[in-house]
């Protein structure tokens, strides 16, 4: 089944966010290169495809996984929240409809 993930960005991350970032790609390409990425994305804090020094407000992914607990699991190793870049982590079902 399909799984929302939302990581939500504390306050001035940036730095960390962006040190972190290969780690979190990593992980995020694994689940590409098994066939279980829908999509993934971080969220601008601002209304601009790069917000610069402004930075992000959380990131999306949605991905496949054999259940809620494994999704949860995977969520609570991701390399952003180990950094404290991520202040909550929420974790659903997602129905794909389309496309």
């Amino acid at each position: 089944m399909w799984y929302a993930i939302e990581g939500f960005d504390g306050p001035d991350v940036l730095a960390r966010r962006l040190a972190a970032r290969p780690e979190h790609l990593a992980r995020l390409t694994a689940l590409r290169d098994e066939g279980r990425l829908l999509l993934a994305g971080p969220c601008p804090a601002i209304d601009a495809e790069d917000p610069g020094p402004a930075g992000y407000s959380g990131s999306i992914v949605i991905a496949e996984f054999a259940s809620l607990e494994e999704a949860r699991s995977w969520a609570d190793a991701d390399p952003y929240l180990a950094a404290g870049v991520y202040t909550r982590v929420d974790v659903r079902p997602f129905k794909r409809v389309l496309p």
